[in-house]
Order: structure tokens, then sequence, then C-alpha cells
């Protein structure tokens, strides 16, 4: 196979996170939540919309982690990887494109399309993720899971500085405001990750599976194995301790990811100061995350996993005290630093843990555990705000 070949294999593969990663930024980190408190949920206490927030966030995180194990089993047996991707993929893009036509004060429908958004996007990564065994080596599965991440936070911080653009002078897209503009950035999120998915689509490479079967069938199947499946990993005691950890860890990081912007807005901070501080973790997180890749191969990626959760405590700490707006920017720099390089070290080091032949359903009990995490986190930080009225003990939930 020539190196030519290989290249394209990964760049291709790699532009699905510069293609997702404009919802998760966009969307996700960004505009849904401000949109969410300031219009969908005007006139409501903001600690219940915290909680509305954390709650939508939660069930999607739910849905995805009881669905994943029984899909990868599915997609692994039926050589169907791609495909799933491609049904989550258009679930994500239809239900993000929907969000600019939900008026002020439905909260509720905002939450339901945005939760279903969600579920297409996490849904899509466990296909994704597990399609890394087809396009890198062992030896280069650090640098290729670490170049996805930094063409994420490159290609998520170009569309959302166009977007903040939008927003910040509107007139000059013909547009009548502020709000007007951050509907419309769901439309362009929905482009631009229907758009740069075609090329994994295109030239990443797929193993026929060795079970034809579809439709309700498979899916029965896939749930009579789900037993099975468990027991097949719990044999790689590795990849299983290193699950127990994962499940540990990532509620933190995927917390911190999904109410940053929610909680600095509890706090009374300018809603114009949180949108550049989550712009510079993203172009931060850039450069950073190739970093950590070149860590993983030097250090190895379980030296490179435990700098970054080193960091990922002094901000949570330093969360909790913080006052003044120039210190949501110096977390964000912190953030953006070590962000891409725990995600991406941690996907690549449970990829060289597995059997190639099972990738989909392993990275389904990844993804499981990872989605179970978002679940607890977000959800008992949006109710420790409403229970107590202080959001800044909901961080040391994280």
């Amino acid at each position: 196979m020539s190196r030519d070949y290989e290249t394209k294999r990964a760049v291709s593969w790699a532009l699905y996170d510069w293609a997702n990663s404009a919802y998760a930024t966009t969307v996700m980190a960004g505009f849904f939540p401000i949109l969410f408190k300031q219009y969908w949920s005007a006139g409501i206490d903001v600690h219940e919309s915290t909680f509305h927030l954390g709650t939508a966030n939660s069930i999607a995180g739910m849905t995805v982690a009881v669905l994943a194990p029984v899909l990868g089993f599915m997609a692994d047996r039926g050589g169907a990887k791609k495909k799933f991707l491609l049904f989550f993929l258009m679930m994500g893009v239809v239900f993000t494109g929907s969000l600019n036509f939900v008026g002020k004060g439905e909260w509720g429908l905002a939450a339901t399309l945005y939760a279903l958004a969600t579920i297409g996007f996490a849904g899509g990564n466990v296909f994704y993720d597990s399609l890394i065994v087809s396009v890198a080596g062992k030896k280069k599965m650090d640098f290729v899971s670490a170049l996805g991440y930094s063409l994420g936070y490159l290609g998520g911080g170009v569309l959302f500085a166009v977007n903040v653009w939008m927003t910040l002078s509107p007139g000059t897209f013909g547009l009548a405001g502020a709000a007007e503009a951050i509907k419309l950035s769901f439309i362009t999120v929905a482009i631009w990750w229907a758009l740069f998915s075609i090329p994994l689509f295109l030239f990443v490479p797929e193993p026929i599976g060795e079970d034809r079967r579809t439709g309700f069938a498979a899916i029965a199947d896939g749930f009579k194995q789900l037993g099975s499946a468990f027991q097949e990993i719990r044999k790689v005691r590795v990849a299983f301790l290193f699950l127990i950890g994962y499940w540990l860890y990532i509620d933190g990081v995927d917390t911190i990811v999904l109410m940053a912007v929610d909680y600095g807005m509890s706090l009374g901070f300018e809603s114009s100061v949180l949108i550049t501080a989550l712009l510079v973790t993203q172009f931060v997180g850039f450069p950073a995350a190739i970093g950590f890749g070149k860590i993983g191969e030097k250090l190895g990626a379980r030296t490179g996993i435990f700098i970054g959760l080193s960091v990922y405590v002094v901000v949570a700490i330093w969360g909790y005290f913080m006052r003044r707006q120039m210190e949501f920017y110096i977390l964000a720099v912190a953030i953006g630093l070590v962000q891409g390089g725990v995600q991406s070290l941690s996907r690549s080091f449970y990829a060289k843990l597995i059997p190639k032949e099972s990738a989909a359903e392993f990275f389904g009990f990844y993804n499981m555990l990872g989605k179970f995490a978002a679940v607890v986190g977000p959800f008992l930080m949006g109710w420790v705000s409403l229970m107590t009225g202080n959001a800044r003990l909901s961080i040391w939930r994280s």
C-alpha cells in the first residue's frame, strides 16, 4: 500500500472531525446554551434553564449509551459502519438545521430538537471512532487520532468565527439581529457537517462483514449478543480496565465541555466574553492536539492522558473561585491545551488494545461508558445549581 494512499485515507477519515466539530463548537458549546437561556427560555429562572439544558444533554447521552454496544455489534457483523454513520449523520444534520425554525419561548421544542441532534452527533461518533483501525496501524494511531481532533478544533473554530461575525454584525449579512444570526448559524453547521463528511464515505475502506442480516432480525440478534460481547471485552483485561478508568475521568471532561458557557452565564459573565473564550479554546486546541499526538508517540498515550487530566483538576478547582472575566480566558487557554489531547489519546490508546475485527463493537462500549458519564455530569450540575441556587457549587461535581 502506497504512502500517498495511506495519507489520503487518514486525512479523509480525519475530515469527519473537521465536519462534525462544527456542531460541537457552534451548537453544543457555543450558541445553543446562550440562545436557550436568553431566547427560548426567556422569563424562566436561570437555574431552572440550566437544569433543562443539563437534562437534554443527559437524555441524549443515555439514549446513545443504551444503543451504542448493540449498534456496534450489528455494524461489525454486517460490515455496516459507514451505513450507520450515514444514518446518524443525517439525523444530526436535519435536527440541527431544524433549530433555525424554533420560535421565542419554545424551550421544550428547542430542547427536544437539540437532544435528537446530539444523538445523531454522538451516535455517529461510535462508528467514526471505530473506523480508525481501517486507516492507521498501531504505530501511527496516536498521531492519526490527534490529527482528527486537531482538524476538528480548526474546522469548528473557522466556522464558529464566521458565525460569531454574523452575530456581532448581523446587518452585514442582511439579518435583523443577533438572535436571527444565531438561528441561521444552525443552518450553516448542518451544511458544513454534511459537506465535509463526503471524503470519509468516498475514500475510507470498510471490511466486508460476515453477517448480512438486516432490519429487525439484525437488531434482535444485536440485543441477544450484548451479554456475550460484554464477556468478550472482559477477556481483553487491559481494555476492560481502561474502560473503567475512562468512565471515571471522561465525565468531568465532557461536563466541562457541555456546560462551561452555561456556567459562565450563571456567574453573570457577558456572552461575548464566553464566546471569545470558546474561540480561543478552538484555536489553541488545534496545535495542542497535534502536540499531544507527538507526546503519545514519544512518551506513550497513558502519560499524555495523565498530563491532561492533571490540568483539568486545576481548572475545576480554579473554576469554583473564579471571579473575573479575564480568568475565564485563562481557563479557556488551559482547556484548549489539553482537551483534544485527552480525547484523542484516549481514543487511540483504546484502539490499540482491541481486536480490529470487533472495532465497532468494542467502541460501542467505549462510547456507552462515555455517554453514561455525560448523563451523570450535566444532570448533576444542573440539579445542584437548581437545588442550591448557587452555580459555583455545581462545578465541584465535575
